[in-house]
């Protein structure tokens, strides 16, 4: 893709089309009622606009439709599992790859076999279904993010990264024997995608390899924190991605991919390792939870396309329209006068809900009021960061997240320019009138992961 030119060029064509879901403003108040104002309850033909996530809601290209045609059902042993296998072998080069049928489903494996009482896991920031795998175990999740990471008007090339003094000190309170492994999430989805630097990675992996303490990837998004490795950190300029992603993975003992992001596949997911007594041990619960090892909850069709996801996510002109796209977005709402999360994420833009809706208290879940305000408005569905997601009760006690954000998840080969234009238009136009937006508060809150299923209601005006 040229660089001298200032226009976005999608570096693919259209071929199939799918319709809209066109709603009017009284349909949409009816049915965030119908939903208790949780917009994960919306049907999405009711959704005009879906940035609700990036995860399973790309497009796949010709290639992947043709490779699901040659996929092998067998259950055991089929063709199509080594295909996959030697995929993420190329790309990792770990040993042993375990497919699952999404991300969690890796997670919730290793952490049920290396996690339990009195253990902590150390990151840079748990997403929120990490958190609550690790906490299910019964371990504690712990994020040690550097301090920029929270100046989220301020903008730093690496806010993804770890805090390594904070990880040291952490380490030698808590003891190494009680951390079983250190997760890096890549790029860093909780605080704004901000991605992580290659030489933080290796500093990780530098204490972490002095305790003996195992470092995991979450690599979701690795080809987009590999890319912006390529343009911002010195000395890698010139490196193809693939061979900085080869770089990223040998600063670990393993990964867990969910492959819904950047393998451009609607499912599937991997749990790559080297450990063979971890390997053993998720195999065991791989079988018990997910399906043989050679499928892992997975059709064969889905291992074909998966592969040869992770062959195309690596296009650098894809990836130059990918973080361009991202960050035409960050943009526009900028020249509105929305504050965001600088600089703009490789998947998406971070509303910064706390200083667009001031008057609103985190107890109150601004989020929550801005995510109900866009697809009110306009028929848009995004999704809350903040103390819905992250917040807890204690003895009582409201608990907020340290973070108040709106994600605005572009899902991959999916919106055109116009697309996005008029995402800008709607956020310019609550803009005008933020100030009149009321919180919210819970009605219903299940114990974990409560964003996803909360019951939620306005404040009375």
């Amino acid at each position: 893709m040229p660089e001298a030119w200032k226009t976005i060029v999608e570096p693919f064509r259209i071929k199939t089309v799918e319709p809209l879901g066109f709603t009017t403003e009284a349909q949409r108040e009816q049915i965030l009622r119908d939903a208790d104002y949780n917009v994960f309850a919306i049907p999405a033909d009711k959704v005009f606009i879906d940035l609700l996530t990036d995860s399973g809601t790309g497009a796949m290209s010709a290639e992947q439709w043709a490779a699901i045609m040659r996929g092998d059902e067998s259950y055991a042993g089929a063709r199509s599992f080594f295909v996959f296998e030697k995929a993420v072998r190329d790309l990792t080069g770990y040993r042993h790859v375990l497919p699952v049928h999404q991300g969690r489903a890796a997670e919730r494996i290793l952490m049920g076999v290396t996690c339990g009482r009195g253990k902590t896991v150390l990151s840079n920031s748990h997403f929120d279904t990490t958190r609550a795998n690790v906490e299910a175990a019964g371990a504690a999740a712990l994020d040690l993010p550097v301090p920029e990471a929270l100046r989220f008007d301020v903008p730093a090339p690496f806010k993804g990264d770890m805090d390594v003094r904070a990880l040291e000190a952490k380490i030698g309170e808590l003891g190494a024997a009680n951390i079983p492994m250190i997760i890096m999430t890549l790029t860093n989805n909780s605080l704004g995608g901000q991605p992580v630097s290659m030489r933080n990675l290796r500093e990780v992996a530098r204490v972490a390899r002095e305790h003996g303490i195992p470092v995991i990837l979450d690599v979701a998004r690795f080809a987009e924190n590999a890319f912006f490795i390529k343009l911002r950190e010195p000395g890698y300029a010139t490196r193809p991605v693939r061979e900085i992603a080869r770089e990223i993975f040998s600063h670990a003992s393993g990964c867990m991919m969910s492959s819904k992001k950047d393998a451009l596949v609607n499912i599937g997911g991997f749990l790559a390792l080297n450990d063979e007594e971890w390997v053993g041990r998720c195999r065991e619960m791989l079988i018990l939870t997910e399906g043989f090892p050679t499928y892992g909850g997975l059709a064969g069709r889905d291992l074909e396309a998966l592969a040869r996801g992770l062959e195309e996510v690596l296009d650098e002109n894809y990836l130059t329209y990918r973080l361009r796209s991202v960050a035409y977005l960050g943009d526009g709402l900028r020249r509105a006068g929305v504050p965001i999360v600088e600089p703009p994420g490789g998947h998406a833009i971070y509303v910064d809900a706390k200083r667009f809706l001031p008057h609103i208290p985190p107890e109150k879940l601004p989020g929550v009021a801005l995510v109900c305000e866009l697809y009110r408005r306009a028929g848009i569905r995004a999704v809350e960061i903040g103390s819905l997601m992250f917040g807890r009760v204690e003895d009582g006690v409201f608990k907020p997240a340290s973070m108040e954000l709106v994600r605005l998840a572009i899902p991959r080969r999916v919106y055109t320019q116009s697309h996005i234009d008029w995402v800008v238009e709607v956020f310019a136009d609550i803009a005008k009138r933020a100030v009149s937006l009321r919180g919210m508060r819970v009605v219903q809150r299940p114990r974990r992961l409560a964003h996803f299923t909360a019951k939620l209601a306005p404040e009375p005006s």
